[in-house]
């Protein structure tokens, strides 16, 4: 108990019974302080803010018809715009067109009194939804010494924001229709020629193209039925050949003075022709009673036939025997001239027949080099394929780019032509600057009661200074920390009359001191609120 009690401890106590003895270091600084607070806020000029609100309005056209060519966040554009507008021309500008600050001037250089009046302007977004890209309004207010001055220095700088952003979007809407334009330009250059090489590659190789694969299949089998065709003709020709020269020799080696036996006729060429044409009609029908007649062989003995009666006419035509049978007065010249007429008339079929085959010949070799040229186009064609697919391909991919600038630039003029009449996404002032009739600053209210409670805690401080200095022996509590042993003393206070007046007078005064101190401060108080 006995180091309990040595242990000294601040209790609520001692400090009620502190601050009533040195109730004066307390009063008296909380007093001066606050009156002294109060009145040097009501010495502070008064500050008036006006402010403004403007909204942001989104595009009037449907944003699936027409894209806007502009930054769509309006916090970024926000931000932009603040930078332009805050700038040192601008705002030295408005400085000197309202007469801002002129105190200021003769002190200040003017980067100082710009910065003087950034400090001024205040710029708030006003945020509807959680989404921080959602930002629907803003405010604008600016704090000057004058509230006219200050409302008309709002309304200007709500009027540069709203100029700012109208001419920011044209400019860029316009700048990216020139960009797109320019590039569409290149896109298009890139596309012609592109177009060049592929129409040059086309003209360059016609025939090998892969489009023209079927017709060159076509023409090489038809190329390859007409060799046939001419072939067979060719080989008939050539047995006609054969035939005709036997024919000939068959005649040149017959004697012009052959007699034949008694009862027996002589034998002729006719005779041969004949005996020729009797065989040729025999395997005609041999052949028509197993194919028809349209059959090849049956074709071609009919014009071996046709070709044997031609040359049986023509032997006929020469003189001959009398109806009553009896001979020529001079046989052997008639005979000579049979002879030869019918040499005449083979060695002119046989002629013929040599034109005839050197025509097949000539067509057979201009058809197998057709049909070599052919193939060899059949033969390049897949290379051309490849060829050709590489030239569509970037033909193709710079057609799509060509396209697609095309369309972004018919977007970006529909977008810039929106801004140009004013129904894209624009500011619109809807709470016009406001004239303050209450000044926003200097807070006096809260300055007096700041003022009011360091008053009080400087005198708290004060008093329990003076307390720790003090080295007075007030009750049993203090004998007992500074005497080790226990005493028993006891002094009554004894006062005379006067003395007891001289208390009580001094008492009064106390109490009317601190009374007026309090009404004092509360009256200052009640004024600088009244003031506010």
């Amino acid at each position: 108990m006995a180091q309990q009690n040595e242990n000294p401890e601040i209790s609520l106590d001692k400090l009620l019974k502190m601050g009533i003895r040195r109730r004066w270091w307390v009063l008296l600084p909380a007093a001066v302080i606050a009156v002294g607070v109060c009145v040097a806020s009501l010495l502070l000029p008064n500050r008036y803010e006006s402010e403004a609100t403007i909204l942001v309005e989104r595009q009037q056209v449907p944003e699936r018809y027409v894209a806007a060519n502009t930054i769509i966040d309006v916090r970024e554009v926000l931000l932009d715009m603040t930078d332009a507008i805050l700038s040192r021309t601008q705002l030295l500008q408005i400085i000197d067109k309202f007469g801002l600050y002129p105190k200021e001037k003769k002190r200040l250089v003017p980067e100082e009194l710009v910065e003087l009046m950034r400090s001024n302007i205040k710029i708030e977004p006003l945020q509807r939804t959680a989404d921080t890209k959602d930002l629907n309004a803003f405010k604008i207010s600016f704090t000057g010494a004058d509230r006219r001055l200050a409302q008309d220095v709002t309304y200007e700088l709500t009027t540069l924001f709203i100029n700012e952003n109208n001419k920011s979007r044209e400019e860029q809407s316009a700048r990216t229709t020139d960009f797109l334009a320019e590039q569409l330009d290149v896109a298009e250059g890139e596309l012609k020629q592109r177009e060049a090489r592929v129409r040059d590659f086309k003209m360059s190789n016609l025939g090998e193209l892969p489009e023209q694969q079927q017709g060159n299949l076509a023409i090489l089998a038809g190329l390859h039925t007409q060799l046939q065709n001419t072939m067979a003709a060719l080989a008939r020709a050539r047995e006609q050949q054969v035939y005709l020269q036997s024919l000939i020799s068959q005649y040149q080696d017959l004697a012009p003075a052959s007699v034949a036996a008694p009862g027996t006729p002589a034998a002729t060429p006719t005779d041969q022709i004949r005996a020729d044409l009797a065989r040729l009609r025999d395997e005609k029908a041999d052949l028509l009673s197993r194919y028809t007649p349209k059959y090849p062989d049956v074709v071609k003995i009919d014009e071996q036939i046709k070709e044997m009666e031609a040359l049986l006419a023509a032997a006929t035509e020469a003189p001959g025997p009398t109806k009553s049978g009896t001979a020529q007065e001079s046989p052997k010249p008639a005979r000579s001239t049979e002879k030869d007429s019918t040499l005449a008339q083979l060695k002119s079929q046989l002629e013929a027949n040599r034109i005839e085959i050197q025509n097949a010949t000539a067509e057979q070799k201009q058809t197998e080099a057709r049909i070599a040229e052919y193939q060899r186009r059949l033969n390049l064609t897949p290379v051309r394929e490849q060829q050709l697919a590489d030239l569509l391909r970037g033909y193709e991919l710079a057609k799509k780019n060509y396209d697609d600038l095309l369309n972004k630039k018919t977007q970006s003029e529909l977008a810039t032509s929106l801004e140009r009449r004013q129904q894209g996404q624009r500011f619109r002032i809807i709470d016009q600057p406001s004239l303050p009739a209450k000044p926003s600053s200097p807070q006096r209210v809260k300055i007096s009661l700041a003022g009011l409670g360091a008053g009080i805690a400087v005198g708290l401080a004060l008093a329990f200074l003076i307390e720790t200095t003090n080295h007075s022996l007030r009750d049993e509590q203090d004998l007992r920390r500074n005497f080790a042993f226990p005493l028993m003393l006891g002094v009554p206070v004894l006062l005379s009359k006067v003395e007891e007046r001289r208390r009580l007078r001094i008492k009064v005064l106390e109490w009317f001191a601190g009374v007026a101190l309090c009404l004092l401060v509360c009256a200052t108080e009640f004024y600088v609120y009244r003031r506010g």
